[in-house]
């Protein structure tokens, strides 16, 4: 990061994920649906949004039922993910890092800190389809149609991965 304009702009989407998965009753358990995880695909534009998920995810995991167990491998499954969608250069395959990462790792997370007579697998599973539903559903139609927005990419300051618009 370069200078405060940079810094204000990484803050401002970090404290973005934060309210949203704090406002949000369905951000923590098993079942999952946690809306500020479409935040992650600002990193598919631009690679320093990476600063933003994983310390908004960090911060916002303070509150989780798994506690500071969550805090440190939640946010190990954005950081993995936020990284990947960084390097990709397809939309939809970026949106499966945080589906897999999540799933496997805050699903393994639930099992072993919530104590209910569910099977692994399905704790995974349920994490995924909640993240899948937010990021891989969601979040792809709402991205692949902002990125022909001249003005969102201008505001995001997008600097890779920028459809071809007129």
């Amino acid at each position: 990061m370069k200078n405060i304009k940079d810094i204000t702009r990484i803050s401002i989407v970090a404290a973005l994920y934060i309210v949203l998965t704090w406002i949000n009753p369905y951000s923590y358990g098993e079942i999952q649906f946690r809306i500020s995880e479409v935040l992650v695909l600002l990193c598919f534009f631009r690679k320093d949004y990476c600063y933003s998920l994983i310390i908004g995810c960090l911060i916002g995991n303070f509150f989780s039922v798994a506690g500071i167990l969550d805090v440190v491998f939640g946010t190990l499954a954005t950081a993995i993910s936020v990284v990947l969608i960084a390097k990709s250069k397809r939309l939809f395959i970026a949106t499966i890092y945080p589906v897999i990462f999540n799933g496997i790792i805050v699903g393994a997370l639930l099992y072993f800190t919530l104590g209910k007579p569910i099977p692994i697998y399905l704790m995974m599973t349920y994490v995924a389809i909640g993240e899948f539903g937010v990021v891989s559903v969601i979040g792809y139609l709402l991205f692949t149609v902002l990125r022909k927005n001249r003005l969102f990419l201008d505001v995001i300051e997008a600097n890779q991965n920028i459809a071809d618009i007129s």
